[in-house]
């Protein structure tokens, strides 16, 4: 009986909580529906913000977002957060970073760390200067 009463409750808070924020659910999806970005060489960083490896790499995508704004897209999404991203894109470590052409294909991987040079290096391979 006790564990019974458990499972309404967690269901019905389950279904509180969707009923009264369905907004935000849906916008963690949709957020991320457009990805990668079309028409633009995209680079995502897949890992999250408490992994000490992905901590350091903050810093490099704030920097690279700014650089190459209106060349490229650098996107992160924190794959502890939006777990549905990491099967999404096949995320089996983190961080990874995936870049793609302007078409949406998938034309590099990386896992771990990736500094600056590195990525500078990997757009400019695909025409991004």
């Amino acid at each position: 009986m006790t564990i019974f009463l458990k499972l309404t409750d967690f269901f019905l808070l389950s279904v509180l909580t969707v009923l009264l924020y369905p907004a935000s659910i849906n916008a963690d999806v949709e957020r991320f529906r457009d990805l990668p970005v079309k028409g633009m060489v995209t680079m995502i960083d897949l890992g999250a913000k408490k992994c000490i490896p992905c901590k350091m790499m903050a810093p490099i995508l704030v920097k690279m977002e700014k650089q190459y704004e209106g060349k490229a897209a650098i996107v992160f999404i924190d794959v502890w957060e939006q777990n549905e991203q990491a099967k999404r894109f096949g995320i089996r470590a983190i961080p990874t970073q995936i870049f793609f052409n302007e078409n949406g294909k998938e034309v590099y991987r990386h896992v771990g760390f990736m500094d600056e040079k590195a990525i500078i290096n990997q757009l400019n391979k695909m025409g991004v200067e």
